[in-house]
């Protein structure tokens, strides 16, 4: 259609060119007239449209990581300011992704209160279980019950992960007892555990040589139509390299592949660790050869462990190496030498802390202690990095008296160590109920320029509390700075000497608090009439009853909470907890 308009407007023209030159101005009229088509063409236009201002999109993600840096980061003065301002909607996934991400410990505690007294939100069964997730990893295995309770109280779902969860967390604080309660419960409550129930199950009972319980849950697992993953036969095969059954554990690792389930690297290196204790070397040889057919490859502290148990038995370590081309001999020999090539070896505390190093990776702590021995007995000084690293290696190691040493050895010297080294320490000892160094500790701690928090302070001086050792908690709280002597530490203060079973210097201390212009908060109230109760005075606990709900009553027309307040009601006051 278009070509044969195109046509009849060409033969047109041509009849107007051979008319006389006065028809000259209708051809004007004529290029006027242009046929109409279905497609219409566009010419470009002189000056460029302006590109729109969109906004970024922002992921979820970004929502998380930033909400994770503000918690790890900030004081929580700070956080809860910038959390009011962050443009989100608060629901159970947001909230379970922030937890997930694991911040510490007791900003993940302040975060979970905050955010269940936001307008329109609501804790469920996920936040609730990954807040209880987050104690039972710390060991705050009281914490953890008391969610869980709270969930009951609240009529909350409580699934298998749940319970799987508890079990787990119990086990590993030693309550072995306790975990086979939680599965008794979880069963007679009609919740039917997953393969993650059963295998977390089955591991706690073979740890706890319970084999034929264990044998019992892996025969029901697979009754009920469950199938086994790489984890179950994990935990089977790590039993029975444990009770020295290589064969039969090695005929399982076959097996698992006939029925489609791969050993992972986290299995190669669980099984591979176990035979290296054993010192047996030839079911290694049997996983290195599945390993390099399937290209993974050991964690470095196995593969170094490996290592070894291949030279203490003699044999060749050349499939190892196969595995692990990436790994060469001298990067093992000569790696720490390579690291301090650039230090001034003619200054003799540069060689003494290159070789503190080298011992400290080889995991080689008695050889560390007599070092330290010798170097404090020469008054030689080290830097605070390395001797913060000692002491977090001690104490995850449980070495109490090398943790001990090189506080001592840092003491004698003046070397100030990092705030997270004097932390681990006292958690160290508190784990172990040693407490007479705590007070040593912490006084050396505030000298140096670091401070317990008001929060951290509580916390300590209420365990000194639990454990009956007032005189230790009162030492703690006198050398706290002015700032830190607020209503939460007092009040713990008040709960010690009410745990030792003397009212009246609790009393005392509560007294002195209120003389200072400080006020009790909803915590000191509970902590008063609890500990007054169990003493029986009876009616000094009455009058601080009718206290505590006049106060009540006017904690609904206040405008702000102090800081020092709400870590009272979150540590003492469990009513008023949400």
């Amino acid at each position: 259609m278009l070509r044969i308009n195109y046509l009849h407007g060409l033969a047109a023209n041509f009849r107007n060119w051979n008319r006389p030159l006065k028809f000259l101005h209708s051809l004007h009229q004529n290029k006027r007239r242009k046929p109409r088509t279905k497609h219409k063409f566009t010419k470009a236009l002189k000056t460029p449209m302006k590109p729109f201002d969109v906004e970024p999109k922002v992921y979820m993600r970004d929502t998380i990581s930033n909400i994770y840096k503000i918690l790890k980061y900030s004081t929580w003065e700070s956080a809860e300011t910038q959390l009011k301002q962050l443009p989100i909607r608060w629901d159970s996934f947001t909230v379970n992704q922030v937890l997930k991400t694991h911040p510490p410990m007791e900003k993940a505690w302040l975060f979970f209160n905050w955010v269940g007294k936001v307008k329109s939100f609501k804790h469920d069964q996920f936040t609730y279980t990954t807040m209880l997730d987050i104690f039972g990893e710390a060991g705050r295995v009281s914490s953890m019950k008391y969610l869980f309770q709270q969930m009951q109280e609240k009529g909350l779902k409580i699934d298998a992960v749940t319970y799987t969860s508890i079990l787990h967390w119990l086990s590993k604080s030693g309550d072995v007892d306790g975990a086979v309660e939680t599965w008794e419960e979880m069963r007679g409550k009609g919740c039917f555990p997953t393969v993650v129930s059963y295998t977390a199950y089955m591991k706690v009972l073979f740890d706890n040589q319970r084999v034929k319980e264990g044998t019992a849950v892996y025969k029901e697992m697979l009754q009920s139509g469950i199938s086994p993953n790489c984890h179950t036969y994990t935990v089977l095969m790590e039993y029975l390299f444990g009770a020295g059954k290589y064969e039969e554990a090695l005929e399982i690792f076959s097996k698992m592949q006939e029925a489609g389930v791969k050993p992972d690297k986290a299995a190669c290196n669980i099984l591979v660790e176990k035979c290296c204790k054993a010192g047996e070397t030839w079911p290694i040889i049997q996983i290195l050869q599945y390993m390099k057919e399937n290209h993974l490859v050991l964690r470095y502290p196995i593969f170094l462990l490996a290592l070894e148990t291949f030279k203490a038995a003699g044999e060749r370590d050349a499939l190892l190496r196969q595995v692990h081309p990436h790994i060469s001999v001298e990067c093992i020999d000569n790696e720490r030498v390579v690291e301090y090539k650039g230090n001034d070896f003619e200054d003799p505390s540069s060689l003494d802390r290159g070789l503190v190093w080298v011992l400290l990776k080889k995991q080689n702590l008695q050889a560390v202690d007599s070092l330290l021995t010798e170097l404090m007995d020469k008054n030689i000084k080290l830097d605070s990095e390395l001797m913060s690293a000692i002491v977090h290696v001690n104490c995850g190691h449980c070495r109490l008296d090398g943790a001990l040493l090189t506080f001592k050895y840092s003491v004698k010297t003046g070397i100030k160590l990092e705030r997270t080294a004097y932390l681990a320490l006292i958690g160290c000892l508190i784990r172990s109920n040693t407490f007479t160094d705590i007070v040593e500790i912490v006084v050396e701690m505030t000298s140096t320029g670091h401070s317990l928090g008001v929060y951290l302070a509580s916390l300590l001086i209420y365990r000194l509390g639990c454990a009956r050792r007032p005189t230790c908690a009162a030492k703690i709280f006198d050398s706290l700075p002015d700032d830190q002597k607020c209503v939460a530490t007092y009040t713990a203060l008040v709960g010690v000497y009410f745990a030792a079973g003397t009212a009246d210097k609790g009393l005392k201390i509560y007294k002195t608090m209120r003389k200072k212009g400080i006020y009790p908060s909803l915590g000191t109230y509970c902590v008063l009439v609890a500990g007054l109760e169990k003493l029986s005075r009876v009616s000094n606990a009455e009058t601080y009853r009718k206290e505590k709900k006049s106060l009540w009553k006017d904690a609904y027309f206040r405008e702000s909470i102090p800081m020092e307040e709400k870590i009272c009601d979150l540590l003492f006051a469990r009513d008023v907890v949400s």
